[in-house]
């Protein structure tokens, strides 16, 4: 199984997007991203490179498994 590296927040971002979920609001130096299925926000830093368990977090609360995120980014 192929490791979760650290992407940009930009691609992460854009990743989240094709999944339907959409920005809501900037918050400092926080991007909060929502989707009517999700059972709560996704909070994405604008980090340079965002580390693995933050995305492996984010993937679980928006219910996403591994491999569609790996199709997703492959995609982009």
């Amino acid at each position: 199984m192929p490791k979760i590296t650290t992407v940009s927040y930009k691609i992460l971002v854009k990743v989240f997007k094709t999944f339907g979920f959409a920005v809501s609001r900037t918050t400092g130096d926080h991007i909060v991203m929502t989707c009517p299925d999700c059972p709560r926000p996704l909070v994405i830093p604008k980090w340079d490179a965002v580390p693995g368990f933050i995305i492996r977090n984010n993937l679980r609360t928006a219910g996403i498994t591994r491999d569609k995120y790996l199709e997703a980014l492959k995609s982009i």
